[in-house]
């Protein structure tokens, strides 16, 4: 993810998009810093955004940011598409109105995803599911006939379906993401939206900033 935002992100003048290192840390200029990697220098990190003022997108998800004291902004966005991020929204707000329904809840990353699927626990939690219920698909053949993902977005996609019956019902809801260019234009909403708005020192989920309508 970061090497893909260092090559896909775009931002609006005046902000340019730099490679994080130890050296541009050292400077202490405020900045709104994106955070996308293992955690090996994460406290480097928060170290440098509590110097300088600065803000800090943290995508990796189970982060230990999520329950410590910042003294800085943290937005913990463990999808930055945004699209994704309303309906995934909508899904924690009325998923409570299927209880006592049959669900199934499957997704599909690229064979190397070796994470956990951090959207589709986030989707079968606000369904009444468990993480154990996420079906996981890596097998290229299965993922081209049956879930007909393009074979040109094998290597970089994530696939949600999620079905929903009682019997005489059924509703099927589906989303489909090819390609890293979705998840570089939301990272710089994000951060167009850090800009425009002033930021108390303290830990954000990314559904405000859905809710307020920044993004």
């Amino acid at each position: 993810m970061a090497a893909e935002l260092l090559n896909e992100l775009s931002l609006s003048s005046p902000l340019t998009v730099h490679r994080w290192s130890t050296a541009a840390a050292a400077r202490g200029h405020q900045s709104i810093v994106v955070h996308a990697g293992s955690g090996r220098e994460l406290d480097d990190v928060r170290t440098y955004c509590r110097e300088s003022g600065s803000a800090l997108i943290e995508l990796a998800t189970g982060s230990k940011l999520e329950m410590a004291e910042s003294g800085f902004p943290v937005i913990l966005c463990p999808n930055t598409n945004i699209l994704m991020l309303k309906f995934m929204n909508m899904l924690a707000r009325s998923g409570r109105l299927f209880k006592g329904c049959q669900i199934e809840l499957t997704e599909s990353h690229q064979t190397e995803k070796r994470s956990a699927p951090g959207t589709a626990i986030a989707i079968a939690q606000s369904l009444g599911l468990s993480a154990q219920d996420v079906v996981s698909v890596r097998d290229r053949e299965e993922q081209l006939t049956a879930l007909r993902i393009p074979a040109e977005h094998l290597g970089r996609h994530a696939a949600h379906s999620i079905h929903i019956e009682d019997g005489a019902c059924r509703i099927s809801l589906e989303t489909r993401v090819y390609g890293a260019s979705p998840y570089a234009d939301g990272v710089a909403k994000i951060v167009s939206a850090i800009v425009s708005h002033q930021l108390e020192n303290r830990v954000y989920a990314i559904d405000e900033f859905v809710e307020h309508g920044w993004v």
